[in-house]
């Protein structure tokens, strides 16, 4: 018997691991001290009140005979495909009910989809990287290419001819730079996709915080994306479902690679390998685009904004760089002082009792950097801030 050594080749452990770890250490060494945690993107505000009604519903019916659910369509309840569908069409991308998978989340997805990519294809990773497009490629033992995201080109890499890659991974708004591509250079990667015969995997997962109507929220709002990308998304970031877990990916029904349609072996895959999101989960997420599923939603999303610019207002009076914040939950910045990412990490944790991750865990471009996130409670925000204001590191004119 013999073990999958590609798993030897990983990080000896994961980036918010390691985070957790140091901030359990100081916690055990400094039981006093209230630590604010802006560093792990997930969110502080409870369900919408459409969502926990439609959630307390579906369980109600889950009790009565006539309206039980068992086992539900791998792919996803048609309910929930067409308010998905729905929600694409305002953004002007069409999509197909048959073209939607319901997901656990974005995350196991991006993991999965690789069941149907042989493992002799090259990847293309931006660096700054989000962990798990590179751990998951590790693990099948693919060759990894890594595309220089860095101040020079404000952190969104353009494809490089003279590179050749068959799954480039695309984030945006990006994880962790904050950075948002616009339709040219999008318009730029697929005509780079269709060129070489590569398949785009778009993560999507942060696209209810564009504010810039310019800016794409969707790869499928760019004409020929449908030939060459599958989408991830997920109702975490839109509907805090962090803790609830549910999302979708889109796999177009005109995405052909080797003669075969991937729409039908990521259907075949799902069937065997997955049994599908719980019916309540489900109506949970159907409630989100429903009138005041929406409102109620937004109104989240504004709250998570408003912290956002509280921070680059911070940043600001500061002189510390960074990009991020405005279409993007998270606020990349630079270290200031010149500062490693993780040195800044331990000034932070150990003097201010505030937390977030150092750039250098998401790749070597991410070296000298450091991600807040926008997703803590607005009295804690605006804490955070008020003790980087006041620290002996930041005073005003010397963190530049």
């Amino acid at each position: 018997m013999k073990i999958n050594k590609n798993y030897l080749n990983l990080e000896a452990s994961y980036l918010f691991s390691t985070i957790a770890k140091k901030v359990s250490e100081h916690k055990s060494q400094n039981p006093d001290k209230d630590i604010i945690r802006l560093g792990i993107g997930d969110v502080t505000l409870p369900l919408s009140k459409a969502v926990v009604k439609a959630l307390k519903q579906a369980s109600e019916e889950m009790g009565v005979k006539e309206t039980f659910h068992g086992y539900g369509p791998e792919q996803g309840y048609d309910f929930l495909k067409n308010g998905i569908k729905e929600y694409y069409s305002k953004h002007n991308a069409v999509l197909e009910p048959d073209e939607i998978f319901i997901s656990d989340g974005a995350k196991s997805d991006l993991g999965n989809i690789l069941d149907i990519f042989d493992t002799d294809n090259t990847v293309l990773v931006q660096d700054p990287v989000y962990p798990v497009y590179v751990d998951t490629n590790i693990m099948a033992g693919r060759k990894i290419i890594y595309s220089n995201s860095n101040e020079t080109n404000n952190f969104l890499s353009m494809p490089d001819r003279n590179v050749k890659a068959d799954i480039i991974y695309l984030c945006s708004p990006n994880n962790p730079t904050g950075a948002v591509y616009d339709r040219e250079q999008l318009r730029e990667w697929v005509q780079y996709a269709l060129d070489n015969n590569s398949i785009i995997l778009f993560d999507a997962a942060y696209e209810c915080f564009i504010s810039d109507e310019t800016l794409p929220r969707s790869i499928y709002e760019i004409e020929g994306a449908k030939d060459c990308a599958i989408e991830f998304c997920s109702f975490s970031k839109t509907a805090g479902f962090t803790g609830t877990r549910c999302g979708y990916t889109v796999v177009p029904l005109s995405l052909r690679y080797d003669n075969t349609q991937l729409n039908k072996l990521w259907l075949r895959r799902q069937t065997t390998k997955f049994n599908g999101v719980p019916y309540i989960v489900q109506k949970a997420a159907a409630a989100v685009f429903s009138k005041e599923g929406q409102e109620e939603v937004l109104s989240n999303i504004n709250y998570y904004k408003a912290n956002a610019k509280i921070i680059t207002d911070t940043l600001d009076r500061l002189g510390i760089r960074y990009t991020g914040g405005t279409n993007s939950p998270y606020i990349w910045l630079k270290c200031p002082n010149n500062m490693k990412s993780w040195e800044f990490f331990d000034y932070l944790l150990e003097n201010i009792q505030v937390v977030g991750t150092p750039g250098s865990g998401f790749g070597k471009n991410g070296e000298g950097y450091f991600r807040l996130t926008s997703f803590g409670s607005r009295e804690k925000t605006i804490e955070a801030m008020e003790r980087l204001l006041n620290s002996s590191l930041c005073t005003t004119g010397n963190c530049s």
